[in-house]
């Protein structure tokens, strides 16, 4: 039970604000869209996406079994996070 609390906060603190709930804040705020559509296509949308990082993540972890994943998991966050701060400070000048 923890670690399916541990893993629902997780994902659902990782999903604020990011590109794809404002894209569905957008398809919402369309008037010409019914809300509840707009809520049934973006949850399948994020079942099938879920399901798809599941698989490959199992399918990770079964052959790459020496890699290190969390850390290239991790390396790869710092290098965004990096490459985000760059692209700040070159805009601002």
């Amino acid at each position: 039970m923890i670690a399916l609390l541990t893993i629902a906060v997780t994902i659902f603190l990782a999903e604020l604000g990011d590109k794809t709930q404002l894209a569905t804040v957008l398809f919402a705020a369309d008037g010409s869209r019914n809300p509840w559509l707009v809520f049934i296509a973006s949850s399948l949308a994020l079942v099938a996406s879920s399901g798809i990082a599941v698989l490959l993540g199992a399918t990770a972890e079964r052959y790459l079994t020496m890699v290190p994943l969390k850390l290239i998991a991790g390396l790869g966050f710092a290098l965004i996070g990096l490459i985000m701060i760059v692209g700040h400070f070159r805009e601002a000048v």
